[in-house]
């Protein structure tokens, strides 16, 4: 298991390269160019990923897939055909089912002569399997131009059971060609423009990798479509938003390791849902672009987008009917969380406790500066999610977050103005893979008005691990020591730990 990243480096860097010198015949273009992948794991059943790669495909290919007990693939556990087809982008979403729960398989594709890289991966536990130990890992913002992947070689060199992907896997700005590395063309707003996309970031031998050591649960962000969108509207208000989404949604379908079932109908796409891992753990997806309410009190000049307005110039951020998860949506929470389980773990884009720039209090008003873009700018639905998951007494809460290009570790509460308000959940918002944060300096300042942020660093790039038993949540801050290294080394930057039956983050 240990070997797989490298072998899966090697047959992927070697899939990318042409020999310099001869002739280039059809059967040597690299027809498996972006790898493979494997996601949405039940305890039956898995999703397989591909994409066929090079020029001149014919419209329909079919694509021979197997999956295997051992790495040999001497006991075959299930095979079969898919046609991978033009209007998909060439994309495959194979589906197995029929497969043992909680254990792991190998995977591999064959089309045009050619065959793929091996993946692994692995089917959920039984619904009423007793889980003594569940390691996953989180990650989010893996801006292409911004460095190298050295945190998806971290994750890929010691796989976990499950990567929980949180948004912004690819970023639609125009290419830089002053950048670090760059990719192609301008602006994505088309979907010949989202598939090149993400072509660019999925030929990198690190993700690649990292894709084929564990299944992904996946949920989109804003930039997978458009910097700060909400719902239906564009940050630049750009009348033929409509149409840019629903190529955005379908793009973000074709490359990742999703059913058949979450396909795109035009501009609409289900990606909320929940798995069961045994009884140990609900993980919960959310989707906060989708149904959400616009941003308020943009800035000055500009038509949408978030802003970081004071309370006092924006009394609209105090609205409680104001939504960011939509209504439907929200009632479908609410009869999610679970108390047969010993963990509910609500996997969703962005930061939730409360993070106010200045005072949230002066001379006995309420005050404070806050991000209209993340739950701080929707606090009566933060506050709705927070009631309706006591009310629903889940057990043992952990919210897990990224968005901010930074790693913030934080107890949550209903109240914040409340100092004896009780702590009803714990957060663990990760970091990005290599998007730029903000100055540190401002995150010290405001670190006194928020006292339930236990670490508040956007200096660091990495992912979070987390180890999940009964009664003890333990997570590791993978740090990367130089984004702009793609052999760079990771350290830890700090362990903490949640105790199943006391909400609440503790320093390990």
């Amino acid at each position: 298991m240990r070997d797989l990243p490298r072998r899966s480096l090697l047959l992927a860097v070697a899939a990318s390269l042409a020999t310099p010198g001869r002739i280039v015949r059809a059967a040597d273009v690299p027809r498996f160019g972006l790898g493979v992948a494997s996601g949405t794991p039940t305890a039956q059943g898995v999703v397989l990923w591909t994409r066929l790669t090079g020029d001149e495909l014919p419209a329909e290919v079919p694509v021979q897939w197997e999956l295997a007990h051992d790495e040999a693939f001497t006991r075959i556990a299930a095979r079969g055909t898919e046609t991978a087809r033009a209007d998909e982008a060439h994309s495959v979403h194979a589906e197995p089912r029929g497969l043992e729960p909680a254990r792991g398989y190998w995977y591999r594709f064959q089309a045009l002569g050619q065959r793929s890289a091996t993946g692994r991966t692995r089917t959920a536990p039984g619904p009423g399997d007793e889980v003594r130990r569940f390691t996953f890992a989180t990650a989010s913002c893996q801006r292409y131009e911004h460095g190298h992947y050295a945190a998806w070689r971290d994750v890929a060199g010691s796989p976990p059971d499950l990567v929980l992907f949180l948004g912004d896997y690819i970023y639609e700005y125009a290419a830089n060609p002053r950048a670090l590395r760059t990719t192609h063309g301008g602006r994505t707003e088309d979907l010949p423009a989202y598939r090149q996309r993400y072509a660019d970031y999925k030929a990198d031998p690190h993700l690649q990798a990292a894709h084929a050591t564990a299944p992904w649960i996946l949920i989109w962000d804003d930039h997978e479509a458009e910097n700060d969108y909400a719902g239906l509207l564009g940050e630049r208000r750009q009348p033929n938003f409509e149409a840019q989404r629903a190529a955005a949604y379908r793009a973000w379908w074709e490359h990742q390791p999703v059913p058949r079932a979450m396909k795109p109908v035009g501009p609409d796409a289900r990606i909320h849902g929940s798995l069961d891992w045994g009884r140990l753990a609900r993980i919960v997806t959310l989707d906060d672009r989708q149904y959400r309410d616009a941003q308020v009190c943009p800035r000055p000049g500009r038509p949408g987008g978030s802003a970081f307005p004071m309370l006092a110039d924006c009394p609209q951020l105090l609205e409680p009917a104001r939504t960011l998860l939509g209504r439907e949506q929200e009632a479908w929470l609410a009869g999610q969380w679970s108390r047969e389980h010993r963990w509910n773990l609500l996997a969703q884009q962005t930061l939730m406790a409360r993070c106010s720039r200045t005072a949230p209090w002066v001379e006995g008003k309420r005050a404070g500066q806050y991000w209209t873009d993340g739950w701080d700018g929707y606090p009566g639905a933060r506050e709705r999610l927070l009631r309706g998951m006591i009310e629903a007494r889940a057990a043992g809460p952990v919210v897990l977050g990224g968005d901010v290009h930074g790693n913030f570790v934080a107890d949550l509460k209903v109240d914040y103005d409340d100092e004896r308000g009780a702590v009803v959940a714990s957060e663990f918002c990760g970091t990005s893979i290599t998007s730029d944060g903000g100055p540190q300096r401002l995150v010290d300042e405001l670190r006194p008005h928020n006292p339930h942020l236990h670490h508040a660093r956007v200096d660091e790039r990495g992912t979070t691990r987390f180890v999940l038993e009964p009664g003890r949540l333990q997570a590791e801050l993978r740090v990367v020591e130089d984004p702009k290294r793609a052999d760079s080394p990771v350290r830890s930057g700090g362990r903490y730990a949640v105790e199943q039956a006391k909400p609440g983050v503790q320093r390990a």
